[in-house]
C-alpha cells in the first residue's frame, strides 16, 4: 500500500501552549482510521495539521508527498486540493444552492470547461443520493443531507485523503450511521479517510484502526 502521510516525533502547538508531542503516525491509502479522545485531547490539532491549517512545531511530518516544516504558502492550495475536508458544523455557502457551492470550489480548485463541472456535480450528487436536491438551499435541507452535499464537497477533486472532524456530531444516531457507513464505502475505494469521534459504537459498526489522542500523546490501539 502506498504511504499518505508520515508523522515522526511531531509536536503540534496552540497558542504557545503544546497540544500533542511525540507524535509517531503513519497513514496508507484507502485506510480507515477513528481519531478518538476526549474535547480538546488534540484530534482536530492534529487534522488540521494535515492539511497545513495548523504549522508542525517539531519533527518531521509529510502529507501527499509535502513536507510540513517547510511547505510554501503557494504550495498549500495544491495539498489540498487532494484533501476533502468533512466539518461537523457542515460549513457551506448560505446564499447559494447546492450546485452554486460544489461549482464555487470546482472553479476555486482551476475547472474551467461548464460540462465537465457539471458532470463531475452530478457525479459526486449521485454518490451521496443527492441529484435531485442540487437545486436547494442549504436551510431547506436537514442536518444529514448538508453533511452528504459536505461529504460530496469533499469528493469533487477525487481526493486522496478524506479527513472527517466529528461528521456526526450534530446528527441523530440513524443519520450519523448513514454518514459513517458512506466515508467507510469510500474508503474501501482506495481513499484513505481518517474520522475523528468520540462515538465509540461506530467502531464495532465499520472496522477500521483506532488511534486515541491522550495525555498529549497520540496511542495506537
Amino acid at each position: 500500500m502506498k504511504e499518505i502521510a508520515s508523522y515522526r516525533s511531531v509536536e503540534l502547538h496552540r497558542k504557545d501552549l503544546i497540544v500533542l508531542k511525540d507524535v509517531n503516525f503513519s497513514l496508507e491509502a484507502g485506510e480507515f482510521v477513528y481519531l478518538i479522545g476526549k474535547v480538546g485531547s488534540g484530534k482536530s490539532s492534529l487534522i488540521k495539521s494535515m492539511y497545513a491549517e495548523i504549522p508542525v512545531a517539531a519533527g518531521t511530518a509529510e502529507v501527499l508527498g509535502y513536507d510540513l516544516t517547510s511547505i510554501r504558502n503557494r504550495d498549500i492550495p495544491m495539498l489540498r486540493r487532494q484533501i476533502g475536508i468533512v466539518f461537523q458544523d457542515f460549513q457551506l455557502l448560505n446564499d447559494r444552492n447546492v450546485y452554486e457551492n460544489l461549482r464555487f470550489v470546482l472553479a476555486a480548485t482551476g475547472w474551467k470547461d461548464k460540462n465537465d463541472i457539471d458532470k463531475r456535480i452530478d457525479e459526486v450528487l449521485s454518490e451521496v443520493g443527492m441529484l435531485n436536491k442540487s437545486y436547494k438551499m442549504p436551510h431547506e435541507l436537514s442536518g444529514g443531507e448538508q453533511q452528504r452535499i459536505v461529504i460530496a464537497r469533499a469528493m469533487l477533486n477525487k481526493p486522496r485523503l478524506i479527513l472527517a472532524d466529528e461528521p456526526t456530531g450534530n446528527l441523530d444516531p440513524a443519520t450519523g450511521e448513514q454518514i459513517v457507513r458512506r466515508l467507510h464505502e469510500i474508503s474501501k475505494s482506495g481513499t484513505a479517510v481518517v474520522m475523528a469521534t468520540h462515538n465509540l459504537n461506530f467502531v464495532q459498526q465499520f472496522p477500521g484502526r483506532i488511534v486515541r489522542c491522550e495525555k498529549r500523546h497520540l496511542v495506537n490501539d
